[in-house]
């Protein structure tokens, strides 16, 4: 294929993530970075390693995935979308295409993500709905979930919400600037905008609020574990599949005009 200058791509990603074992490529198990940079290779010929905003976990999907890498195609980005999802799983495919200066950096310079949680409170499941909410049967109190929604945001220390850290030593302290509950109809949405998140933060403040909404925890213990207080509460966390990536922010992506 014949080639110009080398140039960066970045890639705005949607998949549901029920087939896959996280976003970040894994030797043993199928991932969504692997079918990303499989299908550039088909594209391109080339062996890339993309970069992303965000290593989703296993189960878990994406509507704004963000991702990176640099080729020297001479593919426009337009064709580069139609390329792409022609050579991608159906559960996987991507949006829109911009090039970018050469220092872009998906995780690095992303200034917000926002995430949703979606649980369906029903008695009965949902086929529909199987993939992408948690059932919870239970009755849930809605209006009590949304005011403790709201007790997230600020700057705090999120250290009683993080699954295991890469590094112990690592600070847990994360700015909260939305977060709100909603309902329709029997689906109930939690979504949350941060500057960044720790490993498993967005299920377990999920998990807290289903188990405010059930009276099982009550707003001062919620308190007590967003400011670090004693307490002996502990928030569970929920299952990946009602969870997904549903935006990342920036200075200067998408690029205007």
């Amino acid at each position: 294929m014949p080639t110009t200058q080398n140039k960066r791509l970045a890639m705005r990603v949607e998949y549901e993530g029920t087939a896959y074992s996280g976003f970040q490529y894994q030797a043993n198990a199928p991932s969504i970075q692997e079918e990303l940079e499989k299908a550039i290779a088909a594209l391109t010929g080339d062996e890339v390693r993309i970069r992303s905003a965000g290593r989703t976990d296993a189960g878990v999907h994406a509507t704004g995935q963000v991702i990176a890498f640099d080729t020297e195609s001479r593919l426009g980005p337009c064709e580069f979308v139609r390329a792409m999802n022609y050579h991608l799983p159906d559960d996987i495919a991507v949006k829109a295409a911009h090039v970018m200066p050469d220092g872009f950096d998906p995780r690095r310079h992303a200034r917000a993500r926002s995430y949703r949680y979606t649980v369906l409170r029903s008695s009965t499941p949902s086929p529909l709905q199987r993939r992408q909410a948690c059932l919870v049967t239970q009755a849930l109190d809605v209006a009590m979930m949304g005011e403790a929604a709201r007790m997230y945001e600020g700057e705090h220390d999120f250290g009683r919400f993080a699954g295991p850290l890469e590094r112990r030593d690592a600070s847990t302290v994360r700015f909260v600037y939305e977060s709100s509950v909603r309902q329709r109809g029997d689906l109930i949405t939690f979504d949350v905008k941060g500057n960044a998140f720790l490993p498993h933060q967005v299920r377990r403040m999920a998990g807290a609020l289903v188990d405010v909404g059930r009276g099982k925890l009550s707003r001062d213990d919620l308190k007590l574990m967003i400011d670090g207080g004693q307490t002996e509460a502990v928030a569970h966390s929920m299952p990946a599949l009602g969870l997904s990536l549903v935006n990342v922010e920036y200075d200067g992506y998408p690029p205007k005009g």
